[in-house]
């Protein structure tokens, strides 16, 4: 007998049990995760009479490997794009649910006696509500079109994002086992330089490289070369002192941006669904019976703690985010659960060795216990809401009513405010990155010259290269904005506006300056007189230089172009609506599509034959034929059936051109009675036009629409007609067509009975 690896066995019975269970709570209406916890209870060695897995240590890796898996599906169905588009009623409801949860966590936890990092990690596994859980209970009650759940899938985006960040900040306080604001602070600024440094590359590379080999990709390549990119930003996190799992989200949400973000998320969910199912049922093997029988009341507190605390903290968020009272409600009530971030917490507190054994078992139960009553939190929603409408006092009721209204009228961002929120960005983006080339060449670059070049010229190569690579951002730096509408208006409206608006310059060039008196500073001894002033004279030539200047323009245009590449081609197969059509909103016009059904009467004819825009008042800008995109066609374009074109318009005339859409593409009463095909025959004597002709000459297809489909001569069996023979007389011939047009031929022609 074959010796067979403990991994292997364990596996098998991992998914055994994995298997039956997802079957079951298929069966049961019921989140497959709970179903993965149950079946890592049921092969966990605190059951003995069922079998147990016998290699925890290799499960636990495969584990981490799952939870890989999971962040990077996750950052695949993530963009950060989607962070602009929220809006600022879920960033301040996200916001308001995890700080007063966490706060709660931690009061429950103390009150429990526990230890102080118990308490913590307590609080970051009950803040975060679960996106599965949710989206599966908004799809079984028919929730996904209603307005609420819209904010409510925007506070799990930014919930997700956020867990992410307090993962970091966690790991930050395991590690040092300080709480001292200072490192608290390090370990944020550190978060957020290689979150954006990471991102800006990453966008700026990644998709021109999977766009130059994508003659190369097949799915099996595709998938490699996803999950090695994935891998190695996981590396990359860990050795800058991240988790893997940040690595892994981060890598996932820059391939979002890319157009094959759609065929990798594709691709991996049948690894992620292997992996995630195997830290899921590690979770349920983390399981002991005998410590929740132990820890039931705390179990039941904290049960209690996030079905209250998220009902009323989530209520609380969406209120001060200036939703009416009914929404906040319906919002808060749904996020009443906590699922599979609390597991990736309460994973990373073991792992790190920083939390008690019994918290793991707790959270789990919660959890369970949480998601099976989700459905009815979500139903009691709007009678709570009813309830508290009737008894609330009026002017409690006025008052959340003048804030609701009052939050949504005043959103007016002045010149000053866009024009320091962009220079923010340009600078703390190009520094950034200008921080990175330093670092980077300072570590590697500067140690290489010096050794392959000795004396002064080994530093000096270094400074070239070092200077030359910032230059483009340094000027994007000092000169972006400075021509932008905003400053130009700013300028021009009051003489007030120019000196702020000339120290935003200086201090400007005064950051490019400083980063070049560093590079020279750590490679030569000099005064500060003499590396001020060769700073300032290399900082002029950036600010004139025209190739410089054409550098840095392309440098920016093709970031932002990598960052749109998806949308572009969203737009470009119909599956968006292109940028212009929200402005149109201002003009009363709208972007509409229609498609043209194959049985229309518009089918076939051109633009200037339908003349819409006489008729109708409305305008196609585009027409999209199956992969193909025709913007702006012209009057001799055809439309053909199946062809999606996009309208403008007002509403009055996209209504009207809807309806004489559908009339055109109604079918006459009579038409299926004047479309049935019969068949006839008929007998050629001395007085039928078509004797001694042949079939060519006699013309029946072209005059008649009919089809000759056989002949019988002299009682012979049916023949084909040869068309370049004569009929005869005394010929039977049979004909096919519809029954007008039958009927038309035979009425020249002595008919012969019907065949049916």
């Amino acid at each position: 007998m074959s010796h067979l690896a403990p991994l292997i066995a364990d596996l098998a019975l991992i998914l055994i049990c994995a298997g039956i269970m997802t079957l079951l709570f298929k069966k049961l209406k019921q989140p497959l995760v709970l179903g993965y916890v149950v079946a890592g209870f049921l092969a966990s060695p605190h059951l003995s009479f069922t079998p147990s897995v016998m290699d925890t240590a290799n499960i636990k890796t495969w584990a981490d490997i799952g939870v890989i898996f999971l962040l990077f599906a996750l950052g695949l169905e993530f963009s950060f794009k989607k962070i602009v588009k929220v809006g600022g009623a879920a960033i301040i409801a996200a916001c308001t649910i995890i700080f007063c949860m966490i706060m709660l966590g931690i009061g429950v936890g103390t009150a429990f006696g526990w230890q102080r990092m118990d308490c913590i990690f307590l609080g970051g596994m009950i803040a975060m509500s679960s996106t599965t859980i949710i989206y599966k209970a908004f799809d079984d009650l028919g929730l996904r079109k209603k307005q609420f759940t819209g904010l409510v899938l925007s506070v799990l985006i930014l919930e997700d994002i956020l867990a992410i960040v307090l993962m970091v900040m966690l790991s930050t306080m395991a590690v040092s086992n300080n709480f001292e604001g200072t490192e608290m602070l390090e370990s944020v600024v550190k978060l957020l330089f290689f979150l954006i440094l990471w991102f800006v590359v990453g966008i700026y590379l990644i998709p021109e490289l999977l766009k130059r080999s994508r003659k190369l990709m097949s799915e099996e390549t595709l998938l490699i070369v996803s999950l090695g990119l994935c891998f190695g930003m996981v590396v990359v996190a860990a050795h800058t002192g991240f988790s893997a799992a940040f690595g892994a989200f981060i890598m996932g949400s820059i391939l979002a941006e890319t157009v094959e973000a759609e065929s990798i998320e594709r691709l991996v969910n049948p690894v992620k669904d292997l992996f995630g199912a195997i830290f899921f049922v590690s979770v349920g093997m983390m399981v002991d019976p005998a410590m929740i029988v132990e820890y039931a009341w705390p179990i039941v507190f904290i049960t209690l703690a996030v079905i209250v605390g998220q009902s009323v903290f989530g209520t609380l968020g969406v209120l001060l985010a200036g939703q009416p009272l009914k929404m906040a409600m319906q919002c808060g009530f749904s996020l009443t659960q906590i699922g599979e971030f609390a597991f990736i917490i309460a994973s990373l507190g073991v792992s790190l060795k920083v939390t008690s054994d019994f918290l793991y078992p707790i959270v789990v139960a919660v959890s369970v216990i949480t998601t099976f009553l989700t459905p009815y939190m979500i139903r009691l929603a709007e009678p709570a809401s009813n309830y508290v409408d009737k008894h609330l006092p009026e002017r409690w009721k006025n008052f959340l009513s003048r804030y609701a209204s009052g939050s949504r009228t005043a959103n007016h961002d002045s010149l000053w405010k866009k024009l320091i929120f962009a220079l923010v960005r340009i600078t703390v983006v190009y520094s950034i990155v200008c921080i990175a080339i330093i670092a980077f060449a300072f570590k590697f670059f500067v140690p290489l010259c010096r050794e392959w070049l000795p004396g002064v010229w080994g530093p000096l190569l270094a400074a070239f290269v070092i200077i030359l690579f910032m230059s483009p951002f340094l000027r994007s730096i000092m000169i972006k904005k400075n021509h932008s509408e905003e400053f130009v208006t700013l300028w021009n409206d009051s003489r007030g506006n120019r000196a702020p608006l000339v120290a935003t310059i200086v201090l400007r060039i005064l950051l490019a300056v400083s980063f070049v008196m560093f590079v020279i500073a750590g490679l030569f001894k000099a005064s500060v007189g003499l590396l001020l002033g060769v700073a300032v004279l290399l900082v002029i030539v950036m600010v004139l230089s025209r190739q410089l200047k054409k550098q840095s323009i392309m440098i920016e245009r093709k970031f932002f172009q990598n960052l749109r590449t998806r949308d572009m081609v969203a737009e470009y197969r119909g599956e968006k609506k292109p940028e212009y059509a929200g402005r149109l909103l201002s003009r009363d016009l709208h972007l509409a599509d229609f498609e043209i059904p194959g049985e229309a009467s518009w089918a076939g004819k051109t633009l200037l034959e339908l003349n819409f825009g006489k008729k109708y008042g409305v305008h196609v800008v585009s027409i999209l034929r199956g992969k193909k995109r025709i913007n702006i066609p012209g009057a001799s374009m055809r439309l053909f059936p199946q062809d999606k074109i996009q309208v403008i318009g007002t509403d009055e005339d996209l209504n009207l051109f809807g309806e004489e859409m559908n009339k055109a593409s109604e079918l006459e009463t009579d038409v299926v009675e004047k479309s049935e095909m019969i068949l006839r025959q008929f007998l050629i004597d001395e007085e039928s036009p078509f004797l001694g002709k042949s079939l060519k000459e006699a013309g029946i297809r072209d005059k008649y629409r009919c089809l000759i489909v056989g002949v019988e001569r002299n009682g012979s069996t049916l023949h084909a007609p040869n068309p370049s023979e004569a009929f005869q007389e005394g010929d039977v011939v049979w004909v096919v067509g519809e029954n007008n047009d039958v009927y038309k031929l035979v009425g020249h022609v002595p008919d012969v009975d019907a065949v049916s």
